[in-house]
């Protein structure tokens, strides 16, 4: 009992400090920053190939507000991004690259490592940024507003014979499928983000609690949003945003907890290792 006190007061004088306080609400500020860039990539790439169909657009219209929806469903009905588009989503990527820089200087200092070249840094915060999209998308699409998604899609004329089976079957499946691939994307996060090679086996802890904190938290809020979604007398239009902006500040705040969690076991890790080295020697 008394070590269990001691790790977990070690774990909360390391999240107490200043960069740790900041860091959630930077990275949550960046990512709701890149939602809407990458979504609009997404919707691009599907038009070409004929993923977004008419009843994934009524979905998305249940789903965000419709200041939001004039600005984003033209680059995929109008099947196009011009150059001027294109530019400003490259420059958007590299700012918002800020928040997963931000993720590689915390590692740095709470794993004790010296800073690598900046130009590296950034050529990694952008990779960084990228996975990072793709795993908040992959939750805000399949795990918050899957069910909304894939019961508008499954009314076609199509799917009529089997459309229960297909949705039961969708429901079934995309929590343990969820949780294997976001256990896999956090853990890539948090090994790349130190400028020093450390074992993966150091990131399992981290990850395992960013994992289960993520989805736990998706799955309140997407019960939320389909049963109890009131809040519009408060926030009209931005309502929606209000509430993503929170559900995305937490997911920050979890993320930034597993750090914390992976360099105390990392910490303790070698601080043993130095004792029995220490021991031996003597």
């Amino acid at each position: 009992m008394e070590r269990l006190k001691r790790y977990y007061s070690r774990i909360y004088h390391i999240i107490m400090r200043p960069e740790m306080k900041i860091l959630p609400g930077q990275l949550a500020f960046f990512i709701v920053l890149a939602i809407f860039p990458m979504l609009t990539l997404f919707g691009y790439v599907g038009s070409k190939i004929s993923l977004v169909s008419t009843s994934m657009i009524g979905a998305f219209k249940e789903i965000f507000p419709k200041n939001i929806l004039e600005i984003w469903l033209p680059f995929i009905t109008e099947s196009h991004i011009t150059g001027s588009v294109m530019f400003f989503m490259i420059v958007a990527f590299v700012l918002i690259s800020n928040g997963t820089h931000s993720i590689i200087v915390t590692s740095n200092e709470l794993y004790e490592i010296k800073h690598d070249d900046y130009v590296k840094r950034r050529i990694k915060a952008l990779f960084m940024i990228v996975i990072l999209m793709v795993l908040v998308v992959f939750m805000f699409l399949v795990l918050a507003y899957g069910n909304i998604i894939v019961n508008k899609i499954i009314h076609l004329k199509a799917f009529a014979d089997f459309s229960e089976k297909i949705y039961h079957f969708f429901v079934l499946l995309k929590w343990p499928i969820a949780f294997i691939f976001i256990f896999i994307i956090v853990k890539l996060l948090y090994a790349i983000a130190p400028d020093k090679q450390i074992s993966s086996k150091f990131m399992n802890k981290g990850a395992l609690f960013t994992t289960v904190g993520w989805m736990i938290t998706t799955a309140a809020y997407s019960y939320y949003v389909s049963n109890f979604a009131n809040y519009t007398m408060f926030y009209g239009s931005i309502s929606g945003i209000v509430v993503m902006m929170t559900w995305v500040y937490i997911l920050s705040f979890i993320l930034v907890m597993g750090i914390a969690i992976n360099a105390e076991v990392y910490t303790a890790s070698l601080k043993k290792y130095n004792s029995k080295e220490k021991k031996y020697n003597n």
